[in-house]
């Protein structure tokens, strides 16, 4: 159920397949995306990677029903749109997208910061497998309260 890296989100992504969600992982780290996906799809999520916030802003735009989209998984530190700018950008657009941070330079400011923003949470690489899908499936739940 992987993504190549050039695809938008369709609806076409859904034809048939039984899925708990599509799930946007943006990091710059391909191991990082890789492992991400790997536990996600393991789990019944449809995901689609990006390696930084320039990006997943052209994947969101580019896909004929952005509003599939359900969880953003975003690092912070990347080149061209970093993970705060890329935030910004999600919430104003697509506000009922569940929005994660997963970064390796965890900073107790800005994670408060975030997390008073609306971030579903705020998670230090490397995550465990076990963290990562919880923080999915309350960021799922969350948009479902929203959309209900």
């Amino acid at each position: 159920m992987s993504t190549e890296q050039g695809h938008s989100i369709t609806a076409g992504m859904f034809g048939g397949n039984n899925t708990e969600g599509l799930v946007l992982v943006v990091d710059d780290e391909a191991d990082v995306r890789k492992i991400a996906r790997l536990t996600l799809e393991k789990a019944g999520y449809t995901v689609v990677e990006a390696e930084d916030g320039e990006q997943a802003i052209e994947r969101i735009r580019s896909g004929e029903n952005p509003l599939l989209l359900s969880v953003i998984i975003t690092d912070i530190n990347m080149p061209k749109v970093n993970g705060l700018e890329a935030i910004q950008f999600f919430q104003k657009e697509f506000p009922s997208v569940s929005l994660i941070v997963m970064t390796g330079y965890p900073n107790l400011q800005s994670a408060t910061e975030l997390m008073k923003q609306g971030l579903v949470d705020y998670l230090v690489k490397p995550v465990d497998k076990e963290k990562l899908l919880a923080s999915v499936k309350k960021g799922m739940e969350q948009r479902n309260m929203i959309l209900s």
